[in-house]
């Protein structure tokens, strides 16, 4: 059972924006950062992406890392004092994906401790399940914070699906969206940052968190029938430890990669659960602005939901989070905004 993380401040870096608010509203206003990259598609064009635009061309690990220290800058901005307390856990690709832009997590971390300006003493945890990373994160961060109250942790995803490796992989599986198949994602890179604590709830607490893992993911070789029985096991935990139904979340922010597979998973976690009719439920997806960002999925959807709360613009109080990655791991996690928290708590 996890609860009582509160995100006090987001960091993000994407195709659409340089820091936290300037990403969020452009997601809010529907502005896409897809454009033609320097990868030939499947169709003989050039692939789309949504590249970030850099100062310079850095590539790989290093570039990955300068996406990382832009996020972190951003998130712990005004909040200095912090740093001294401070658990680092990173967001990474899947160690199965070929082509992830990190080959050593402790040479990535040195590489962000000089480019962010984080104390060289910094504890680092490293988490490697691409997508929902966050999640498992924020699990790792209850645990710490339980421990100890005072302290803090900075969940930093940072991927890039924009390697060459990574494209053709993704060709071969024909995953990736071009003229001859509608049926794919847009590769993206991002890194988002969350500065999180302990205690009182803060503008966004977390009251329920859910893993599960799905027996039918997209290459499982038994070619079992999607159920949704993994996506629908970590919304019932993520509800059931906030204390609330399905019926009462009043938005959603998805990880839909634009693939069928991750469409039909959502609907179906949501038939399953949903009890009682209700008005339309939002259903937000920044892969349609930022691609797929692998393993910065789940910290850019919370840094969102986290600017939706403070500018006033979310369409409900409590939001449900969830990601899911090809290997069949799932994760959701309920939020409340700082007025309702006390009433969840309550519950």
């Amino acid at each position: 059972m996890t609860k009582g993380v509160n995100i006090l401040s987001a960091g993000m870096v994407t195709a659409v924006g340089l820091n936290c608010a300037a990403s969020a509203a452009a997601m809010r206003g529907g502005l896409d950062g897809f454009q033609e990259t320097d990868f030939l598609a499947a169709d003989g064009e050039w692939q789309l992406g949504a590249p970030v635009p850099l100062p310079r061309n850095w590539v790989g690990e290093k570039r990955v890392a300068h996406l990382a220290a832009g996020a972190v800058v951003d998130a712990l901005n005004g909040f200095q004092a912090e740093v001294r307390t401070l658990t680092v856990i990173l967001c990474l690709a899947e160690g199965s994906r070929r082509g992830a832009p990190v080959r050593d997590p402790d040479t990535f971390a040195r590489k962000l401790i000089e480019f962010s300006g984080l104390p060289r003493q910094t504890k680092f945890e490293t988490v490697e399940y691409g997508r929902p990373s966050g999640f498992v994160a924020l699990e790792r961060a209850g645990r710490i914070l339980r421990k100890d109250p005072n302290s803090h942790v900075l969940i930093v995803g940072a991927d890039s699906l924009l390697t060459g490796p990574t494209i053709a992989e993704f060709i071969r599986a024909e995953r990736l969206l071009n003229g001859n198949n509608a049926n794919g994602f847009i590769p993206g890179e991002a890194a988002a940052a969350l500065l999180c604590t302990g205690g009182p709830p803060t503008q966004l607490a977390m009251t329920g968190l859910g893993l599960s893992r799905e027996l039918a993911y997209l290459y499982n070789e038994e070619k079992l029938p999607l159920r949704a029985d993994g996506m629908t096991s970590a919304y019932r935990e993520a509800l059931e430890i906030s204390g609330i139904a399905f019926d009462r979340i009043d938005y959603r922010i998805s990880d839909l990669t634009g693939e069928a597979y991750f469409f039909k998973q959502t609907a179906l976690s949501m038939q399953r659960l949903l009890r009682e009719h209700r008005e339309l439920q939002e259903l937000w997806t920044p892969t349609e602005c930022i691609g797929n960002v692998g393993a910065a999925a789940v910290p850019v959807m919370i840094a969102w939901a986290l600017e939706a709360a403070l500018k006033q613009y979310a369409p409900g109080n409590p939001v449900l989070i969830e990601a899911s990655g090809d290997d069949g791991t799932c994760g959701a996690a309920v939020f409340f905004a700082a007025d309702a928290t006390a009433k969840a708590s309550a519950a």
